[in-house]
């Protein structure tokens, strides 16, 4: 496999080849043509978005941090103070001190929170404006390791001169995005930065190593404050009659009395009311308890303030809901996508057989469909009927494509 298509380093013996087509590829793209050599997709697309926003190849931009004030406001809100920052510092500090490197945290905004490592390495980045409270995104200093992998949200390494901007060639850098588990919500991303020949095939990996017990941290917090809550919601539930859950502020149940075991529901974004709608319980009273809520089933909404859209314009389908109550989205996968647009283009209703047919080409297929609608009117119960499958008839449903 040639080094261009790595996503880590190349080689300490095929450096040199890799660097001249580099060197070649974005001299093409700087020029507004088609790269003569292979270079990674990840970084073609990069080096356009970028080459899109005018940013100067050779210079960049002046990068002018944020004061040490609002450094501190950022830290203590992205979500990865405490353990998490201490598990990604003391996963990687050992290491990247040894090998020449320094350690960066940012927030989803690209800001940079936090930095440790070899001295002399901190001494160049400051040279470079590689400092604390200075935007590292794509918009401000071009590809590099922490931008585009807040842009693809995925681990990534750049090295060298897959850096768009000329003065962050002598660079190598890997970074791993990390994840609120509680709503999958980009919290930031770790890298790991360094001279370009201390390179190692080895930095991706364990940078995003590093991430992944950063989220086992998270998670295990958020088990924590479940635990919290499900103290709080014990008594409660057990004094009120009928159907009660309480649940955290991003719908994961704590605890619930007369309904059957449910691990998330979907909340809308604002619990600001004293009554919300929600899918498969519909119109629910509220009531706010310390780190979450209590919600009690109570009788459905007007169903003329009901507007049901599935957006399938974006890579990840949307459906939002909006009602007197309030306005509420979630994802859905492809296949629930395709189900319910499938839906909303024959209000009078589908079989089994009929959604079979669309989704396989195989009307017999019947057993699957009836498991994947089981799936879709668990969620979203409160919007589908069966007997046939159809959105509710009063509903008034568009589909965006």
């Amino acid at each position: 496999m040639r080094p261009e298509h790595l996503d880590t380093a190349p080689e300490p013996a095929d450096r040199r080849y890799y660097a001249r087509a580099l060197a070649t590829a974005r001299d093409d793209v700087l020029a507004g043509q088609r790269p003569r050599v292979p270079v990674r997709s990840s970084i073609i697309d990069s080096w356009q978005r970028v080459r899109g926003k005018g940013l100067d190849p050779d210079r960049g931009r002046d990068v002018d941090p944020v004061s040490s004030t609002e450094v501190e406001r950022r830290r203590q809100r992205c979500g990865l103070a405490g353990d998490p920052v201490r598990t990604l510092r003391t996963g990687l500090l050992p290491a990247a001190d040894g090998a020449g490197h320094i350690v960066v945290v940012v927030d989803r905004d690209g800001r940079l929170l936090w930095r440790e490592g070899n001295r002399a390495v901190l001494r160049r980045a400051d040279q470079l404006g590689f400092v604390e409270g200075a935007s590292w995104g794509e918009a401000a200093v071009g590809t590099n390791a922490i931008g585009t992998a807040l842009v693809e949200g995925r681990p990534l390494h750049v090295h060298a001169a897959e850096h768009y901007v000329g003065t962050h060639h002598q660079w190598t850098c890997a970074a791993a995005p990390v994840h609120d588990p509680r709503d999958g919500q980009l919290l930031g991303v770790v890298d790991i930065s360094g001279p370009r020949d201390t390179a190692h095939p080895s930095m991706l990996a364990l940078v995003s190593a590093v991430a992944e017990m950063a989220e086992v941290r998270l998670r295990e917090a958020h088990r924590d404050q479940l635990d919290r809550l499900r103290t709080i919601a014990a008594p409660l539930l057990a004094r009120l009659p009928g159907q009660a859950l309480v649940v955290d502020r991003n719908g994961w149940v704590a605890a619930s009395t007369g309904l059957p075991p449910i691990d998330r529901i979907a909340l809308p974004a604002q619990l600001d009311a004293q009554r919300v709608w929600v899918p498969a319980f519909g119109d629910c009273v509220l009531e706010p308890l310390p780190e979450g809520v209590l919600l009690r089933p109570g009788g459905l909404e007007s169903a003329a303030s009901a507007r049901v859209v599935l957006d399938l314009r974006g890579a990840r389908p949307q459906l939002a809901v909006h009602r007197d109550s309030g306005s509420w989205s979630y994802q859905v996968s492809a296949r629930h996508a395709d189900v319910l647009a499938h839906l909303a283009d024959h209000p009078a209703g589908c079989s089994a057989a009929d959604l079979a047919e669309h989704l396989f080409a195989d009307p017999s297929r019947t057993v699957t469909v009836r498991a994947e609608m089981s799936r879709l009117r668990k969620r979203f119960g409160d919007l589908l009927d069966h007997r046939p499958y159809r959105f509710r008839s009063e509903l008034d449903v568009a589909v965006l494509r």
